[in-house]
């Protein structure tokens, strides 16, 4: 029963992902949004840690103290703060996002709350859930205040002020090439 529920959850978070990512201007990003949660690695502890409420990788570093899914996962996809941090001297770097990809954690972040939330969801959501469960330690300065900075438009302005707001961000980035 947790294999069609969790793939279910999976279907309606690329979906929400997508329908966001298309309005950032992002649509291949938006098209291939988390294809690796099908792969084996990320699927099968899906499934095995599905509570439907809440990511399955946060059950499975409950009961392993890490999540092998999670790791997997981040370092697949760029849309995650995570993927951008590497080393260099033994000291940790982290990387300011590049704009098409801090873009789409956005998209990522409301879609998740949205999903997991149901009903509960509120514009404020996301910025709740980034300012309780955000390792901002390993953020990258300005993409923990760009992240804020645009959260805090979503709960005070609504969705569709910031997507557009968004968008013009990823543009006008594109032009600066």
């Amino acid at each position: 029963m947790n294999f069609f529920k969790h793939l279910a959850t999976v279907r309606r978070h690329r979906k929400a992902v997508r329908k966001l990512c298309f309005k950032v201007g992002l649509i291949r990003q938006g098209l291939t949004h988390d294809l690796s949660k099908y792969s084996k690695a990320e699927f099968q502890p899906g499934v095995k840690y599905y509570q439907g409420y809440r990511s399955p990788q946060a059950k499975e570093r409950e009961i392993c103290g890490y999540s092998a899914a999670w790791l997997h996962h981040k370092g697949r996809n760029k849309h995650h703060f995570e993927y951008w941090t590497d080393f260099a001297d033994g000291k940790k770097v982290y990387v300011d996002m590049p704009p098409q990809y801090f873009a789409e954690m956005v998209c990522d972040r409301v879609a998740a709350s949205k999903i997991y939330l149901g009903a509960k969801y509120t514009n404020a959501s996301p910025l709740e859930y980034f300012e309780s469960k955000t390792d901002i330690q390993g953020m990258n300065r300005q993409t923990a205040e760009r992240l804020k900075y645009y959260l805090t438009m979503i709960k005070d302005e609504g969705e569709e002020k910031t997507f557009k707001a968004l968008k013009k961000y990823v543009k006008d980035s594109k032009k600066k090439k």
